[in-house]
């Protein structure tokens, strides 16, 4: 078996705030992240897949289908977009970028049998880098 990750940019920006809370627990949970203006990052996603080598061409599947895919789900969605005000994902939800890795895998997994029938490759995991220090990876298994 191997494990095919493709790498991904997108630029966005969002403010971290909770209508579920005052604007002082905002102001102290999210620190500098709650600035009323937002702030941006410039996003690393992660996507990967499993499966045996094969088949004629020897791969476990076709880099141009998968970044396709990814472009068409993900990226033309997300990038240079304000997640606050212009994603619908995140409409009455935080876009921290635990809830940004849920949607991205949520949306990749529910599209990925019609994209790449069969058993295989199999969709595996996203991972989104939000800085150079903040990382977050969740298991497409994970999600419903």
């Amino acid at each position: 078996m191997f494990r095919l990750t493709r790498r991904y940019r997108f630029s966005a920006s969002h403010r971290l705030h909770s209508p579920l809370l005052s604007e002082a627990e905002n102001a102290r949970i999210y620190g500098k992240c709650n600035n009323p203006y937002g702030h941006g990052h410039n996003y690393i996603l992660h996507v990967s897949a499993l499966g045996p080598a094969g088949g004629a061409d020897g791969r476990v599947l076709n880099p141009r289908m998968l970044d396709d895919f990814v472009a068409r789900e993900i990226l033309d969605r997300l990038d240079h977009q304000n997640l606050n005000c212009d994603v619908e994902w995140f409409e009455g939800r935080v876009p921290t970028s635990e809830n940004l890795g849920m949607e991205i895998c949520r949306r990749l997994k529910r599209g990925w049998k019609n994209a790449f029938p069969g058993e295989w490759p199999r969709f595996e995991k996203v991972c989104i880098e939000e800085t150079a220090r903040n990382i977050f990876e969740i298991d497409a298994d994970e999600i419903a």
